[in-house]
């Protein structure tokens, strides 16, 4: 999808979640319903979902909750009312035993009752409050994704869940870093302040123009490296602990909510 395309999409999440769940919308989010929450989405059985809740308990950063589920039910009550968890993501990802098994439109034929839905804050979610800083991010709108990586930095197990976690990288002008830090710390509900600055391999990173996820970017002259943690982290995860199943959207394909991102600022 084109800077175009995406700048005539309607700003309402309400009407972005329509034309996904109709198959019109299959691209990166980045960029849609400036204002608003995005989520990153995984689905476990319930027997996981506790464990993985106490997991994202210990690993705030990577996985900051904004809603759970109940058992079988597809919309999010307190953030998305209107939503269907089935069919409201572009693309969503199947992975079984650790193996990425499908990639998908709609997950309405994976579906069952025993199944347990958790929406992950998203770093979309904060560069609104970037660019209104004067910080530019050559993805915004374009339909295209930053540069995720996973690290060398492991994750607090919870029951079967442990692996790396996941971050993403944004090129950031040397005199902007600071604004950077102080414009998303204050949403720890979506990542909150990176998590590293400047050397990518104090997370075993070996070269940022090789992304694990997403596409990498050119830096401009002076700009940093600066990593927030993602919650993608829950895929890397997934290939390292095995689950028999979890579903997540695919990377950069998120769930647009209708909660605003100031509804989640701290002052």
């Amino acid at each position: 999808m084109t800077q175009m395309q995406v700048s005539t999409l309607p700003t309402n999440p309400g009407e972005l979640r329509d034309l996904m769940r109709k198959g019109e919308i299959t691209s990166f989010t980045a960029g849609m319903a400036p204002g608003h929450v995005q989520a990153n989405l995984v689905i476990l059985p319930r027997d996981l979902a506790f464990d993985f809740l106490l997991f994202c308990q210990r690993n705030p950063k990577p996985c900051p909750v904004i809603e759970v589920l109940e058992a079988g039910q597809v919309h999010p009550v307190t953030s998305a009312p209107t939503a269907d968890i089935r069919t409201d993501v572009p693309r969503y990802r199947i992975w079984r035993d650790g193996e990425l098994t499908d990639e998908v439109e709609t997950i309405e034929k994976y579906w069952s009752d025993d199944l347990v839905t958790f929406l992950l804050g998203c770093s979309f979610s904060f560069e609104n409050a970037l660019r209104d800083n004067g910080i530019d991010l050559p993805h915004w709108g374009t339909g295209e994704n930053v540069a995720m990586f996973k690290t060398s930095v492991d994750t607090v197990p919870a029951g079967p869940f442990s692996g790396p976690m996941v971050v993403s990288m944004r090129w950031i002008p040397q005199d902007k870093v600071v604004r950077a830090v102080q414009s998303t710390s204050r949403f720890p509900a979506v990542h909150g302040a990176p998590v590293n600055i400047g050397d990518p391999s104090a997370l075993g990173i070996a070269d940022v123009s090789k992304p694990d996820f997403g596409r990498a970017w050119d830096p401009n002259p002076g700009d940093v490296p600066v990593f927030w943690a993602c919650g993608v982290t829950p895929q890397a995860v997934a290939m390292a602990s095995k689950p028999p199943l979890m579903i997540t959207h695919a990377p950069g394909h998120m769930f647009v909510t209708d909660l605003r991102d100031v509804d989640l600022a701290v002052l």
